[in-house]
């Protein structure tokens, strides 16, 4: 399983919309967009998860195109940088 990062997403994108255009490249297994609490609307990245070889020809096939008039960013996840910060504070 290979989880993806997708950004430049606009606003206006749906779960539904993203398994449609990812689905094309194989089985969805989730997918997870960020969403503003209080909109409700996509906050322009999200995260995709299909099987290995299903998600590096995603990525191949996807990255840069343009998905509701945005030019698309898609790549592996990435772990978080500890030194970024983000997250709660932990006490």
């Amino acid at each position: 399983m290979l989880k993806m990062y997708v950004g430049n997403l606009s606003p206006d994108a749906r779960e539904k919309d993203v398994q449609e255009l990812f689905s094309q490249h194989g089985r969805v297994r989730s997918i997870r967009l960020a969403a503003d609490v209080f909109s409700g609307q996509c906050r322009g990245f999200g995260f995709v998860e299909m099987e290995g070889h299903e998600a590096r020809a995603a990525i191949a096939a996807l990255n840069g195109t343009q998905f509701m008039g945005k030019a698309i960013k898609v790549n592996e996840e990435r772990a978080r940088d500890p030194r970024r910060g983000g997250g709660r504070a932990r006490r």
